[in-house]
């Protein structure tokens, strides 16, 4: 007994006629009559009788009925899942998830993507690169979105948007007031700076201060962005933030762009491993790469 027997054996208790179910079915009506005494064969039991009018079910036959629906509804649900899972559409995507995009960028995207895959179902975790990158190759996520950036040959790199650099202001400083911030405001102001040698931010910080000129006036280190905003929450001093950071509410903190600064960006990356080949990664890539063109 198949999937293929039972649809015909349906067919024929709806229709209570070969010649009509076989039409239904795409076959002649000798080789279903030959499936029909086979599955009957197969079970031993009679499933017809003939009428005038074409066939009834038997009492084994209309037990066998209801049976037969429910089988073949699952067998075309599970077909159609692996068809959805095939394509992206379904299942569980994890993602590695670290610093301040998670204020902005990510949000609207993975969003976007949850709208389009509504199946599909997003689990978040969050840790910094090394233990990323061991998540990555240990098959715990499939694709990571942080800014700093492993250097190994496995792993593939893509950029997914780009953020501009705004200087974070106590609201009582006298910058505070002005709608625009320029370099030469903050020759000697305070700065607070993120501590990592390896920090995007602070290589941005840094480029931009020397290419006006002057080295910043470091008054405190912060070991990452978010810690930073708070020491100037505090009135501890001034800090370069990407743009996400708008997002994040704190007592007395404001935001001002700066003018005339067009180097001043950070970039938010995703990376994953080259030989993956898992249609929901695949699914994920899509949506990140219509995410970057209609960001421009």
């Amino acid at each position: 007994m198949d999937i293929r027997q039972l649809k015909n054996f349906i067919a024929v208790a709806e229709e209570r006629n070969i010649g009509r179910a076989a039409l239904r079915v795409h076959l002649s009506q000798p080789p279903l009559t030959r499936q029909i005494h086979a599955l009957e064969n197969d079970l031993g039991v009679q499933l017809f009788t003939r009428t005038p009018r074409g066939v009834d079910l038997t009492q084994a036959g209309e037990a066998l009925l209801k049976d037969a629906r429910s089988i073949c509804a699952l067998a075309d649900q599970a077909a159609e899942r692996a068809q959805l899972a095939g394509k992206g559409q379904i299942g569980r995507l994890d993602i590695g998830v670290f610093g301040t995009a998670m204020f902005d960028v990510l949000p609207r995207l993975l969003s976007s993507f949850g709208q389009a895959h509504p199946q599909v179902k997003l689990v978040l975790h969050h840790d910094p690169t090394p233990a990323q990158v061991t998540a990555l190759r240990q098959g715990r996520v499939l694709l990571v979105f942080e800014r700093m950036l492993p250097n190994e040959p496995d792993i593939e790199i893509e950029l997914v948007a780009r953020e501009r650099v705004l200087v974070a202001l106590h609201e009582s400083h006298r910058l505070a007031t002005k709608k625009v911030i320029t370099m030469k405001d903050l020759r000697d102001e305070p700065m607070i700076m993120q501590a990592a040698p390896l920090s995007q931010l602070a290589n941005v910080a840094l480029d931009v201060c020397r290419a006006n000129g002057f080295e910043p006036k470091v008054a405190q280190l912060a070991s990452d962005v978010v810690t930073g905003a708070m020491m100037v929450s505090c009135g501890m001093g001034t800090m370069f933030v990407p743009e996400s950071m708008r997002n994040l509410q704190l007592p007395n903190l404001v935001c001002r762009p700066l003018k005339g600064q067009a180097n001043a960006f950070m970039d938010l990356h995703c990376y994953y491993v080259k030989s993956e080949r898992s249609p929901l990664l695949a699914a994920l890539l899509k949506t990140i790469r219509h995410f970057r063109q209609t960001q421009g």
